[in-house]
């Protein structure tokens, strides 16, 4: 074994040695931190040097990277549940493919893109409509809402949409129906039957 000499209490630092270090280390982390750390991972730069060292502009890219790869997340979480919703129209289609002749009107129209269509009924108030909306080759958005006697209303708006089906209640005497706008690069078809209480059908 070594026997090693402990140290005399004079050869210890002091409580203010001690103090000063752990001030000096503070400060120091804290420069690292805004002259190296936030520029380099966060693009945030409020010295300027980390501009001057290239820094920040690593930072900005990082950051650059981590929003693209969250929208591509956000994408593809949409194009799963429009995947869903396509598979679900499927079966809809087939428990509907019976009574697809009791349907009153039926529209089919090819937005292009950019392009827009509106497509009314006309109700009493109170009265009842069914429909159903199917989209093809792409996704479009719509606005389905009613107006009349100085009246308005929105039932529902869809962004991204690939189809739809429900029942539209007449809030009041007018027109009730849809505004489509295709947002998407290509050509989309629109198919749209209904069934119901109307008397007529304004394009």
């Amino acid at each position: 074994m070594f026997n090693t000499k402990r140290p005399s209490l004079e050869e210890l630092p002091s409580s203010a040695q001690l103090i000063r270090s752990t001030v000096i280390a503070g400060a120091s982390a804290a420069v690292i931190l805004v002259t190296v750390v936030l520029p380099a991972e966060y693009g945030i730069d409020p010295t300027g040097i980390g501009r001057a060292l290239g820094l920040k502009e690593m930072g900005e890219i990082k950051t650059q990277l981590a929003d693209e790869a969250e929208a591509d997340r956000e994408l593809e979480s949409q194009d799963q549940s429009s995947l869903l919703n396509n598979v679900l129209g499927l079966f809809v289609g087939s428990a509907h493919a019976q009574e697809a002749e009791v349907w009153q009107d039926e529209t089919s129209f090819i937005l292009t893109p950019g392009d827009s269509a509106e497509w009314k009924l006309v109700m009493d108030e109170g009265a009842t409509a069914e429909y159903r909306m199917i989209v093809t080759d792409g996704r479009v958005n719509f606005d389905l809402h009613g107006h009349g006697g100085g009246k308005s209303i929105t039932y529902e708006k869809g962004r991204g949409s690939t189809g739809a089906e429900g029942i539209i209640e007449a809030a009041f005497d007018g027109e009730h129906g849809w505004f489509w706008r295709n947002r998407d690069s290509g050509d989309v078809s629109v198919m749209v039957q209904v069934r119901g209480d109307y008397s007529e059908i304004v394009e």
